[in-house]
């Protein structure tokens, strides 16, 4: 098994514990909730570091053949980040209502 996949299950199993000792007991509708939102979070944020992970290896060759793609590597960068700030704005709407 992948160092990746060993990661993922490990970040699931945390979430779900957290999740179910968070909620009060016999309240499953909040336990549910509370695990959506960390997984909103948490796929929001490994979304985000696969894309950059490809976007800024593209970005450091193409600066370094010429300078002048810097500036639009930064904004290539900016709209990658923007998945993780809505993954924030999904765990702040779900926390919010549970």
């Amino acid at each position: 098994m992948s160092w990746t996949k060993k990661l993922a299950m490990a970040g699931l199993f945390t979430l779900a514990l957290s999740g179910a000792a968070s909620a009060a007991p016999g309240d499953t509708g909040t336990g549910l909730a509370l695990l959506g939102a960390g997984l909103v979070l948490g796929l929001a944020g490994l979304g985000t570091g696969v894309a950059q992970s490809g976007i800024g290896a593209a970005v450091v060759g193409a600066v370094a053949e010429d300078p002048k793609f810097l500036g639009r590597g930064f904004i290539l960068l900016a709209f990658v980040e923007t998945i993780l700030i809505f993954g924030f704005v999904g765990l702040i709407l779900i926390s919010g209502k549970a």
